[in-house]
């Protein structure tokens, strides 16, 4: 018996070590950004000069048909520059079962004290799309995850390389602490889907409000 118990906490101890380093990496993760936030001017300054965003993108149906008894959508989605409506800076098509498609991202929402005219803000990350009848964790990815959306390169761009990576790994480590999302003026940090039902010959086109809320506005085609 005892030998086997030995053995047993012989096992046991690369596992340990093994969260302890995850652990760890989460920890370190968090108190980067935590100083990241405090300590970088660039970054406080670029959160400062944050404006009201309105369009953000937009989706239109490019086939929809049924295929051995089932419906499909091929949808293409376009994400558009802060500065240029016109401006097409990420583009691309997904085909989903159905056509009812779910539109995923991730919302940081700043407060008044943070931006420079007194009102509050929100950033967004595009993660993914889906259809009704597949999980989402089984969606196609709009944004690398972790990787920098290119709608906020201009924004961020005096900031280094490794910092502007940093800020979108770690800052969703920050969701579930209070205490340092009223530090740093960040009013809330959570997911948000918005889903429709696509039709074609119809541009969807996405907007976000200050408080962060994403709709689309359904237009004709021209």
């Amino acid at each position: 018996m005892k030998i086997r118990r030995v053995i047993t906490l012989i096992a046991l101890v690369p596992l340990g070590i093994g969260l302890v380093y995850v652990g760890r990496a989460v920890y370190e993760g968090t108190a980067t950004i935590r100083q990241l936030l405090t300590e970088n001017k660039q970054l406080r300054q670029a959160i400062t000069n944050l404006t009201v965003e309105e369009q953000i993108g937009y989706a239109k149906v490019v086939w929809q048909g049924v295929r051995e008894g089932k419906l499909f959508t091929t949808l293409r989605f376009v994400e558009t520059d802060r500065n240029d409506k016109l401006r097409k800076i990420l583009e691309k098509e997904y085909t989903i079962e159905g056509d009812v498609v779910h539109f995923d991202a991730l919302i940081v929402k700043f407060g008044s004290q943070m931006v420079m005219d007194g009102k509050a803000h929100a950033m967004y990350l595009w993660r993914r799309i889906y259809g009704e009848k597949m999980p989402p964790e089984n969606g196609f990815a709009i944004e690398p995850a972790g990787q920098e959306p290119a709608r906020y390169e201009s924004l961020l761009k005096l900031l280094p390389a490794r910092d502007r990576q940093l800020f979108w790994e770690h800052i969703w480590d920050l969701a579930n602490n209070p205490e340092s999302l009223r530090r740093y003026d960040i009013e809330a940090i959570y997911g948000s889907a918005v889903y429709t039902r696509l039709r074609p010959g119809l541009i969807y086109v996405f907007q976000i409000t200050p408080s962060g809320q994403v709709y689309p506005q359904v237009v004709p085609e021209l």
